[in-house]
């Protein structure tokens, strides 16, 4: 993630420590603008995380900035628009958190909720940036039978924390939902053309 105003890089450790558990060696990536080092990136790992932080810009799925949008990072949207099209033209392992699914959902034609609380209507409300602390789980997520995640997971339900105000609208017709909240949020999705293995 890309402070701006210390002018610094800084990722939260449980990302980190959940790809040394998973068997990974992570590496924090550049903000860079450069294709030839985007090039080099997506060509010498194996797979990638896209994680949490600044909104995803609505313009990127064609929508106008509205007040409700949080922060947004365009070196960031740059950077990483850049890289998934390449992770995904070598169909390597592209993994999305928070942002990370938003953003994958906004490339591939889809659109977000700028702003859950203002913009997402459901009977069942429950809350989605939860108050400190993080950990702690807050809300249901429902997951289809059949799908790899219900295959990882071996459940079809389970509490999630949760931290974010955006979240995916139209869903890309790229993409499939395997799971949702007890809302219907989409919580989780795959590229089922792409190799899941």
């Amino acid at each position: 993630m890309y402070d701006r105003d210390k002018e610094s890089y800084w990722m939260l450790p449980g990302y980190m420590k959940g790809i040394e558990a998973a068997g990974g060696i992570p590496f924090i990536l550049p903000l860079t603008s450069d294709i030839e080092i985007i090039t080099k990136i997506a060509n010498m790992f194996d797979g990638f995380l896209f994680t949490g932080g600044h909104d995803v810009n609505p313009e990127i799925y064609g929508e106008n900035v509205e007040d409700v949008c949080g922060e947004l990072c365009n070196e960031r949207d740059d950077m990483e628009t850049a890289l998934f099209k390449q992770v995904v033209d070598l169909d390597k392992p592209a993994f999305g958190i928070c942002r990370g699914i938003q953003l994958f959902n906004a490339l591939l034609g889809g659109t977000l909720y700028q702003d859950l609380p203002t913009q997402f209507k459901s009977g069942n409300k429950i809350e989605h940036k939860q108050a400190p602390p993080y950990s702690v789980p807050v809300h249901n997520v429902y997951i289809e039978k059949g799908n790899p995640l219900y295959r990882i997971i071996e459940t079809e339900n389970f509490k999630v924390n949760s931290y974010h105000h955006q979240g995916i609208k139209e869903l890309s017709d790229q993409l499939i939902s395997v799971a949702k909240a007890e809302d219907g949020l989409i919580e989780a999705v795959i590229m089922p053309q792409k190799n899941l293995s």
